[in-house]
């Protein structure tokens, strides 16, 4: 009998019996893998509200990248929505099984994983809120950088509709509007020196000195091997000096150029921001080295949306102008914090213009105020930033100090989660789609590997492209990992305690790379036993990644250590180590089977 041949009707009947909205690009590859499949169905009548499903899942024109869009095709919300989309989820690995496995929601196992995870949560979350009772505190507003994003955030809402709203106006009652947005490149260098002037004062001028060096390096290479090292060097020098001469001084430089330091602007620490700029410029002159040593240059259709992997593709060397360049570089609702983007993005997002819906808009918008909503309960409730800061953990038992440690790194996720969330919507507005920097919650996360793909992704992406890669990815796991991390580290601050971060990450990699050398998933991944090896391997993920972002962003080397002696040098640190290992255990197979419902929607996370 031949097989039956592949029809959009066909594909419509595999989802409509799997019961999702399953991509088509999954149903080909179940429809090849086992054709003796179709043989059980039966027609289903076709409904108004039925999906699309005879067309492949793209990113979806109207809704940009992990803005929601599987949500905006359904009118309720599931479990997998939980997390932000992103279109690279919708690639189906070639690994992948042809089937996701069946759902264990309902089994025993997780009847009595999710019981557990019902007691425990709230257990962990009384333990900080018990130790602030006794303390006179209305809030703990300690955190100097998320302070100062919180005392400020209704003046930067204020001022990024003021850029809105003139933009708005500014092509209302211009000429009329061109297909692309180039001609709105110059609207945004314009906001860009207004913003400077007023944020960092005289300092914009030395800004602009470094750039303006920065895009002469480009010029003067054209295309060059040395373009990339010289960059590379230049680059890392600003930021030395930056660091070891506190941003400069006029006067330092010539006395009689003392009256420039009297107006410092809004915020006089511009070379603390410059770390972000710094990005902008190496991905300016790698990206315009690869356009002078590109042959053939790629033109999209103007009649879709292009997607992330086409926004990379070189531009012709002659649209790589110092214009655009200021432009992106002082790209006002990315300056401050980021995402970050690469340039070709930029100039492609201007070329093509991004079409992003007002429901994509309310949705993000939606989930910045639940994180602002749920730092605001921590903040008022928890106050382990003050018991951090003035170590006051004396006496406290190992539950005790252990919450306190992990209610920190949550608020580190939230300081860092909540302004990127802030300056992307603003970016989305204007109609620009960069990476969503944080992917999953610092909770959901048990592979090493994983957390730093979903951890500051739009740094993660951007250094794959100009460091990884170059450098010769995969080829060179461990080195190139070593050598990663130890730029990040010195990119975030050159102390050592970021230095010891970055080489403990690197270090604590190493076992994941063995194991899943040792124990691949397509030679064991069906035996009973490897989830809960996996699970095992996960517990001792957590714990490595929590003790390196401790030692890296929280209480240092001397703090950890102390963490340590009370945790294994003690009777009950030792037992309630046990404890947390089991509760870590239950923790990480809900990881593994919420990742699971995850690809029985047709996504596929490689975090």
């Amino acid at each position: 009998m031949p097989p039956p041949v592949l029809t959009p009707a066909t594909i419509q009947l595999l989802a409509a019996r799997d019961g999702v909205e399953t991509p088509s690009t999954d149903v080909r590859r179940l429809f090849m893998s086992e054709p003796h499949k179709l043989t059980d169905l039966q027609p289903v009548p076709k409904t108004p509200a039925a999906p699309e499903i005879n067309r492949p899942y793209v990113y979806d024109l109207t809704f940009p990248q992990n803005v929601d869009s599987r949500l905006s095709h359904r009118n309720r919300m599931i479990l997998t929505d939980l997390t932000v989309d992103i279109p690279e989820s919708h690639r189906v690995p070639k690994d992948a099984p042809a089937t996701p496995l069946k759902a264990r929601w309902g089994t025993l196992e997780f009847r009595i994983y999710i019981a557990i995870a019902c007691v425990m949560i709230p257990v962990m979350a009384w333990i900080p809120i018990s130790l602030s009772l006794g303390a006179n505190l209305s809030e703990d507003n300690s955190d100097a950088q998320y302070r100062s994003f919180r005392n400020n955030f209704w003046l930067l809402t204020g001022l990024a509709t003021t850029y809105l709203s003139i933009k708005y106006l500014w092509k209302r009652l211009g000429t009329a509007p061109p297909p692309d947005n180039v001609h709105l490149i110059g609207y945004n260098l314009f906001f860009s020196v207004l913003f400077l002037l007023g944020l960092h004062g005289t300092s914009f001028f030395k800004i602009l000195i470094i750039l303006s060096l920065n895009y002469s390096i480009a010029c003067f290479c054209d295309g060059k091997k040395a373009g990339p090292v010289l960059t590379w060097v230049f680059n890392a020098a600003v930021l030395f000096a930056n660091d070891r001469f506190n941003g400069y001084r006029y006067g330092d430089i010539l006395p009689s150029l003392e009256v420039l330091d009297s107006y410092q602007g809004a915020y006089s620490r511009w070379h603390i921001v410059y770390n972000l700029t710094m990005l902008r410029l190496v991905s300016f002159n790698m990206d315009y080295y690869w356009s002078c040593n590109t042959s053939t240059f790629q033109e999209h259709k103007r009649n879709r949306t292009i997607t992330r992997p086409e926004r990379m593709f070189p531009h012709p060397p002659q649209m790589y102008t110092f214009l655009s360049y200021l432009s992106y570089a002082l790209y006002p609702p990315l300056y401050l914090a980021g995402p970050i983007m690469t340039f070709n993005d930029y100039l492609w997002q201007h070329r093509q213009p991004m079409v992003i819906s007002g429901r994509s808009k309310a949705l993000y918008s939606v989930r910045l105020v639940a994180s602002i909503l749920t730092m605001e309960f921590i903040l008022h409730f928890m106050y382990v930033v003050a018991i951090k800061d003035t170590k006051a953990w004396n006496g406290a038992t190992p539950a005790e100090i252990s919450m306190i440690g992990f209610w920190n790194l949550i608020i580190v996720w939230l300081k860092l989660l909540i302004p990127w969330r802030f300056f992307r919507l603003w970016a989305l507005m204007d109609g620009i789609e960069v990476p969503e920097n944080m992917v999953r919650c610092m909770a959901n996360n048990y592979s090493t590997l994983g957390f730093w793909r979903s951890w500051h992704r739009s740094y993660n992406l951007w250094i794959i492209r100009y460091i990884y890669i170059p450098l010769g990815g995969s080829r060179r796991v461990l080195l190139n990992m070593l050598l990663v991390f130890t730029f990040v580290a010195l990119w975030h601050d050159l102390t050592f305690r970021l230095l010891a971060w970055g080489w403990l990450v690197s270090l604590f990699v190493v076992p994941e790379v063995l194991a899943t050398y040792l124990l691949p998933t397509a030679k064991y991944g069906f035996e009973l036993w490897y989830r809960h090896v996996c699970a095992v391997g996960g517990v001792l993920n957590v714990l490595m990644m929590m003790s390196a972002n401790l030692v890296g962003f929280v209480v240092g080397t001397d703090g950890m250590g102390f963490f340590v002696q009370q945790l294994f040098g003690t009777g009950k640190g030792l037992a309630f180590l046990a404890v947390a290992c089991a509760v870590l255990f239950v923790g990480v197979q809900l990881m593994f089977e919420y990742r699971e419902e995850e690809k029985r929607k047709g996504i596929h996370r490689r975090c």
